[in-house]
């Protein structure tokens, strides 16, 4: 199934950042991360315990998350259950700060038929890997013409998405 950003399109701008392998895609998604000011839209559907899950990659979300005014992480994972289970790092972060990590599973078939993950920032910047399962992609720190096509299918999912009450807080 293809989607945006499945198409091979040259950087136009930014510096463009190496993910050819698992250590060059979690490098790039670091520096995303520490670039990022205050938002974040993550599409990911599924999280393994190395996406998302280290203790550097948890400082940044919790940096992010604590910014201030505007700050704000959307989530989409198709899997919100699993990481649940699994008992991912991302999880408590996310019931600790409900108001700003916001997380949300797709419902339509053609949304959990996407197998891209991306991370996109509020500078431009983003990280796509056309197959999630697979440790390759591109990215830049920033590149908004590239990145634009992933955010309008990002906002297009997330309205048609529900609200992951899995990952409530059962202490409210």
């Amino acid at each position: 199934m293809s989607g945006p950003g499945d198409r091979d399109v040259a950087p136009t701008g930014g510096e463009p950042l190496p993910a050819r392998d698992r250590a060059e895609v979690a490098q790039a998604r670091l520096r995303l991360l520490t670039d990022a000011r205050r938002r974040l839209a993550i599409y990911q559907p599924a999280l393994a315990d190395d996406v998302y899950g280290s203790v550097a990659e948890l400082a940044e979300l919790r940096r992010i998350a604590t910014s201030g005014r505007g700050a704000e992480i959307r989530l989409i994972v198709h899997a919100a259950d699993d990481a649940l289970r699994d008992n991912h790092r991302l999880v408590a972060l996310a019931q600790r700060l409900s108001s700003i990590v916001l997380v949300r599973v797709p419902l339509e078939d053609v949304d959990l038929a996407y197998a891209s993950s991306y991370l996109l920032t509020d500078q431009g910047g983003y990280l796509f890997q056309p197959d999630a399962k697979r440790a390759d992609g591109r990215a830049s720190l920033a590149d908004r013409a590239a990145q634009a096509p992933l955010m309008q299918h990002f906002n297009e999912v997330w309205e048609r998405s529900a609200r992951a009450t899995a990952w409530s807080s059962l202490d409210l």
